[in-house]
């Protein structure tokens, strides 16, 4: 189930920027990576449910972030919009958007800016 919601999530960031489902190697800035959700059980009789916090993790260069702000407002829009059948029977039940931050990271001109959402899933048994 958390392989689902991350393909989802990383199918709705990816016409935004080059988004990863895990730390490249080596690539070109900008692009973002979706991290692995964070999920614990939820539900009730006949539903198989998980909530939980995905975060995106976007890496950019420059002076200031003016640029990588802007991607991290369209990712966060792209992934807000994410509702019902993601893959496997599961779908969404609630996802918002729950913070996040832009800072300097590593040596020189590097920025990263992480958002966090909060996320329902269930799949009917």
């Amino acid at each position: 189930m958390s392989a689902a919601l991350q393909a989802a999530i990383v199918a709705a960031v990816q016409p935004i920027v080059t988004t990863f489902d895990a730390p490249p190697v080596r690539a070109a800035v900008p692009h973002a990576v979706v991290e692995e959700p964070v999920l614990g059980r939820w539900g009730g009789a006949g539903i198989d449910g998980r909530e939980g916090r995905v975060r995106i993790v976007l890496h950019d260069a420059g002076e200031r972030p003016v640029r990588l702000r802007a991607l991290a407002d369209a990712a966060v829009a792209g992934v807000s919009a994410l509702d019902g059948p993601i893959a496997d029977g599961w779908r969404i039940v609630a996802l918002r958007f729950v913070g996040g931050r832009t800072v300097k990271s590593g040596g020189g001109e590097r920025w990263t800016a992480t958002r966090e959402f909060a996320v329902k899933i269930y799949r009917e048994e």
